[in-house]
């Protein structure tokens, strides 16, 4: 007896390419909380030993990319999935190497929660407003700042004016999963973010670091200091994971609807 497919399930793999498995726990309590589709299975991934626990500058990039990748390859994982986020707050070349292999994994949708958190800031801003990032070390400074221009087509000479810049707390990623003293984390996102929102009407603030999922209310509290408990309510704090979930649902849907069928 023929049976007929009446659903069907779309499935995001969230990779993240350094290889500790605390973040990858701390990205799933985040992602448990959100409001998905009853369609949408969501899966984590953490890269393999050889690849960096933590990545902080563009060695530990080129590194987590070239593991990841070869065990990609090696296994054939993504030919499970409909789409794929890249946990990793960075021009990061598994974005454009899995998205090269939209065809041979059946119109695999790709992004990264770099790219998602801009998309999604830029969806929000009102009028005149701003967004930034706040981040960990002093490397992401110029990397994420080149990473926009490039990712929006604009200049560093001639910057986009809702761009309002990066800020960092000279922490690492591994540091906010019990690297250093809490209190220490919280002093020092708390600095960053008050220089960012001091740069003028900043209505978005980007969490840059897959590991600062949960921390949202640390940002919102300088935000109450700095604007006032009413405009402080208007902020939005993106976290990349959740933004790339939300627009990885939706590109599948579009791919589904708009790519010609054989």
């Amino acid at each position: 007896m023929a049976t007929n497919l009446v659903r069907r399930t779309t499935k995001i793999l969230v990779l993240n390419p350094n290889s500790s498995k605390s973040m990858t726990h701390g990205l799933e309590q985040g992602i448990r909380t959100m409001e998905l589709s009853q369609s949408t299975e969501v899966h984590t991934y953490t890269a393999p030993g050889q690849s960096p626990g933590s990545i902080n500058n563009g060695n530990d990039i080129f590194k987590s990319s070239t593991v990841v990748h070869m065990n990609l390859e090696e296994t054939g994982l993504l030919k499970q999935y409909d789409a794929v986020l890249v946990a990793c707050f960075s021009e990061h070349p598994l974005v454009p190497m899995l998205a090269e292999k939209e065809g041979e994994f059946g119109g695999l949708a790709v992004t990264g929660i770099f790219e998602s958190s801009i998309l999604a800031c830029l969806s929000f801003l009102r009028q005149g407003s701003k967004w930034g990032i706040v981040t960990t070390g002093k490397y992401w400074e110029d990397h994420l700042t080149r990473g926009v221009n490039n990712f929006l087509g604009t200049q560093r000479d001639h910057p986009n004016t809702k761009f309002a810049g990066v800020e960092t707390t000279g922490l690492n990623a591994g540091d906010f999963h019990g690297g250093v003293d809490p209190e220490i984390v919280r002093r020092k996102l708390k600095e960053a973010t008050g220089r960012l929102l001091e740069k003028g009407d900043v209505q978005c603030v980007v969490m840059g670091c897959a590991g600062m999922a949960g921390l949202e209310e640390i940002i919102r509290s300088v935000a109450v200091e700095k604007y006032g408990p009413a405009k402080a309510k208007e902020l939005l704090v993106v976290d990349g994971v959740r933004a790339g979930i939300g627009l990885l649902e939706q590109m599948v849907r579009n791919k589904r609807a708009f790519q010609r069928t054989p």
